[in-house]
């Protein structure tokens, strides 16, 4: 998948463009050619937004946690459940959420104890996933390396001949030499790791950000940004255009670093079904798994009908659509959203939207761009608009499947950049 790591704005390229800028009133707005209406752009970071962007951020991160959870979204809240007075106790330990611990258990283990990481047993073990180095350097843990590793050999050799009584002894002798391996060690090593970390920046989104990618790591890509952000403003107004510096750095680290936050909050609202609504936690782990992205729960009960052509001036649209493509508005106002921020990034001429799917939710976008900048701005929206959990996509080999969610309603006003 293509990263964006730079800012790719060249002034000239879009000096025809009024980009996302702050206004005297401090409201956001869609980029626009010269003369158009300013629309507000209702996804951009503001202090008032950014409850409502944590909350779309976790639903546009779930996909990944149904899909890929070891036995499903349903099987892995039944193992971390069992785990939650350790977890109210570390918690306390900590002076965190307890249902972020358990969202971070979740996370890192899917409720497993004896979970390893690729590799040698000095990397990430345990219901925490803590490395061996870190557990004895920063959090005093007891990890005898050499012991670990030859009971966790003869462990799996027990494994394999299906001596499963003898697995059980080796694993507990395993616990008895590695604390990762011991949940209740692992998670009392985890909330000094939280509270340690909680110390340090003053903030508990962090904390758990950092647990993840590393306080130092984290620390850069503050110190880029300036000032006391909120993860939600470091994330959400980290941009190509805002703060390139920061999200560069932000990038690198990738989408497993970068969106761990919106994953626990993802996770939390998983547990919370697993509790209150098993029913609708079936359901929705049926609709995860029944498609490549999350297309089919956007889709859930969204109308038909009511399509309409991509007809418009492309310098003000940023669009190119195939005669007989027609959408929903709310497919349409989406379509307007990315092609204006692409261009804006990028410089680079239209997106081309070859048909539509779905009734006229999802839009097949041409692979075929006009530079690599071009594919990088798109790559950009598309992660960032599926995070907010305004899209689902998918590749194919020669389109982008974008799947619009009726959220795209909230941009509607750029409708009026399309031919009447």
């Amino acid at each position: 998948m293509l990263r964006l790591r730079v800012a790719l704005v060249v002034l000239a390229a879009c000096a025809v463009l009024v980009l996302i800028l702050r206004s005297g009133d401090d409201a956001p707005v869609v980029p626009a050619p010269p003369g158009a209406e300013p629309v507000g752009d209702p996804f951009a970071w503001t202090e008032e937004r950014s409850a409502e962007l944590e909350r779309r951020a976790a639903e546009g991160t779930a996909h990944v946690l149904y899909t890929r959870s070891p036995g499903g979204a349903v099987a892995t809240a039944e193992r971390v459940v069992r785990f939650r007075r350790q977890v109210e106790a570390a918690a306390r330990t900590a002076g965190v959420d307890p249902d972020r611990l358990e969202a971070l258990v979740f996370l890192e283990s899917a409720g497993r104890p004896d979970a390893r990481a690729p590799g040698d047993i000095e990397s990430a073990a345990g219901l925490t996933q803590i490395l061996a180095e870190t557990a004895v350097n920063l959090l005093g843990m007891e990890v005898d390396i050499e012991r670990s590793r030859r009971y966790t050999r003869r462990l799996e050799r027990a494994v394999a001949q299906g001596n499963f009584r003898r697995a059980a002894a080796l694993n507990r002798a395993r616990r008895r030499v590695d604390d990762r391996f011991d949940p209740a060690k692992a998670l009392a090593g985890t909330a000094r790791y939280l509270k340690l970390a909680r110390e340090r920046f003053g903030r508990e989104d962090f904390a758990f950000v950092s647990y993840h990618m590393g306080i130092g790591n984290l620390e850069g890509v503050i110190e880029r940004f300036g000032g006391s952000p909120s993860y939600a403003e470091l994330y959400f107004d980290s941009t190509p255009l805002r703060h390139p510096e920061a999200f560069a750095r932000l990038a690198s680290f990738g989408d497993d670093s970068s969106n761990y936050y919106w994953k626990l909050g993802a996770a939390m609202n998983i547990m919370r079904l697993a509790r209150r609504d098993p029913g609708r936690l079936a359901r929705l782990a049926a609709l995860h798994t029944s498609d490549a992205s999350a297309r089919r729960v956007l889709l859930q009960g969204a109308p038909q009908g009511d399509l309409m052509p991509l007809r418009g001036d492309v310098a003000v649209t940023a669009l190119r659509a195939d005669p007989d493509v027609r959408v929903r508005p709310e497919a349409a106002a989406i379509a307007l959203y990315m092609a204006a921020e692409v261009r804006a990034i990028s410089g680079a001429p239209a997106l081309r939207i070859t048909h539509a799917d779905d009734g006229g939710w999802t839009l097949r976008v041409s692979r075929d761009y006009a530079s690599e900048d071009q594919a990088r701005a798109f790559q950009y929206v598309l992660d960032r608009l599926q995070v907010l959990n305004v899209i689902a996509w998918t590749r194919t080999k020669r389109t982008i499947r974008v799947t619009a969610s009726r959220d795209g309603k909230l941009l509607e006003p750029l409708l009026d950049r399309l031919e009447k």
